[in-house]
């Protein structure tokens, strides 16, 4: 539409242009064919002038003169007047007869200006061009002034009817050119904008088939896409198949480990550095295995459609309050302080126990990238047809780098390493919340805190 505009702007300032140009160079073209037809006349008078010039003289010979002129020169425009050095009328005719009454329109300047040796003309409202040329006797002396008055209706008539042609071949050219661009739009733009829509979709791993009945560039492009999507669907399926097949294979001996583990670091009591050593197989295989029960569970995610989340109607600020309760403790080992604040209502349809596991995640996050002594907010409230469940902590915060990708798989920021963790804890409560038709959304700033809100459709 940006196009259309201004191609529409460049095409009115050309029409402009041309306008102007047709007035400027017709009108010089009128005043040339004046002109000439003034230097005609002033030929015919000063012929006139020399003829009377050596038969009588004093007043009689002006009387002549100007009558033979008049006479001679009445038919040259739709009006003719011939004044004297005093800039006295001497005669006039209209429409090629001799008047010898009336009061007609006298333009002074024009007169005078004729009187000093130049020509001089006038265009008034009602079309009439009036023309006065100076008349020189054989002293070179302006002693008449002979003007014509010329109509130039038809000139006006005639710029009028080329305006309106081009005025009219402009709209037609502007309507062809805003159905010329709707077309290019809807046969161009709109397919570009669905490609796009459609790369966008891929990079949320939606890989639902590109459709473009086209068989030019736009329709080969559509195609790879296609493709691709096949064939990245095909991968990442495989990923998480292979992901949950390795985590199924290693659950049973990591059980065996983590037993066998347990009962050598319950039976050693003799030697100490051994004790250490069985406490430190036990701790790495219960994280072993929560990393493994977690891959399992975004199997299943992976798995299971949105319909299958068995969701019900529910009020999140008394899950929050619940999943708070029993987070507390840990909260108060590490000397944090949970400040709530809880809506009376926010009801969504959701899966309890999934829901309240995001929760517990976002909290557990938040208390291990904390600070000791500092507070822990949780609210709930309604925000434009949305349910939100907004923590906030005063930690050590994270980049904006990283904001974008904490929520990839197995993927953690550069300054996590001050904490145990998998890399899944926000991936689970990304999918999580997709799964219940919402989204998570992080603000975060280095050394301030971190905001994790989990936005749900409310009722």
């Amino acid at each position: 539409m940006n196009y259309l505009f201004f191609s529409i702007l460049s095409f009115a300032v050309i029409i402009v242009s041309v306008e102007k140009a047709i007035d400027y160079y017709s009108f010089v073209t009128i005043e040339k064919q004046m002109m000439e037809k003034a230097d005609l006349s002033e030929l015919s008078f000063r012929e006139i002038l020399a003829k009377h010039d050596t038969e009588s003289s004093g007043q009689e010979q002006t009387t002549d003169i100007y009558r033979t002129a008049l006479e001679t020169l009445k038919a040259t425009g739709k009006e003719v007047r011939i004044y004297d050095s005093q800039l006295k009328l001497l005669g006039h005719a209209e429409e090629g007869i001799i008047v010898n009454d009336g009061t007609p329109v006298i333009f002074k300047k024009n007169i005078e200006s004729a009187l000093q040796g130049n020509y001089s003309y006038s265009v008034t409202e009602n079309k009439l061009l009036y023309f006065s040329i100076p008349i020189q006797d054989k002293y070179y002396q302006n002693v008449f002034v002979f003007e014509f008055v010329e109509d130039l209706s038809y000139f006006y008539d005639i710029m009028d009817r080329i305006r309106f042609i081009l005025f009219m071949g402009a709209g037609g050219f502007l309507v062809l050119m805003t159905l010329s661009s709707l077309y290019i739009a809807r046969t161009t733009t709109r397919p570009i904008k669905y490609l796009l829509t459609a790369t966008e979709q891929f990079s949320k791993q939606q890989f639902e088939q590109v459709q473009l009945n086209r068989k030019d560039e736009l329709g080969m492009l559509a195609s790879g896409l296609n493709q691709m999507g096949i064939q990245l669907n095909d991968y990442i399926q495989y990923q998480k198949q292979f992901v949950s097949n390795v985590s199924h294979e290693l659950k049973t001996p990591l059980a065996a480990i983590k037993g066998f583990s347990q009962y050598l670091y319950e039976g050693e009591n003799e030697d100490k550095d051994l004790q250490k050593i069985y406490y430190h197989i036990v701790n790495e295989s219960e994280r072993l295995t929560a990393l493994i029960n977690e891959l399992l569970l975004l199997a299943s995610f992976d798995k299971a459609g949105p319909q299958e989340a068995g969701t019900e109607k529910m009020n999140v600020s008394d899950l929050t309050e619940r999943v708070v309760a029993d987070m507390r403790p840990k909260a108060e080992q590490k000397q944090i302080t949970m400040e709530v604040k809880l809506a009376k209502a926010a009801f969504v349809y959701a899966n309890s126990i999934l829901l309240s596991h995001a929760i517990a995640n976002i909290l557990d996050n938040a208390i291990k990238y904390s600070h000791a002594n500092t507070p822990i907010r949780v609210e709930t409230f309604i925000r434009q047809h949305e349910a939100i469940i907004q923590v906030t902590d005063q930690g050590m915060g994270i980049s904006k780098q990283d904001v974008a990708r904490v929520q990839e798989r197995f993927y953690r920021a550069e300054n996590a390493n001050v904490a145990k963790g998998s890399g899944l804890g926000l991936s689970i409560c990304k999918e999580i919340a997709e799964k219940l038709g919402g989204s998570i959304v992080i603000e975060s700033e280095l050394s301030v805190g971190t905001t994790v809100s989990i936005v749900l459709p409310s009722l």
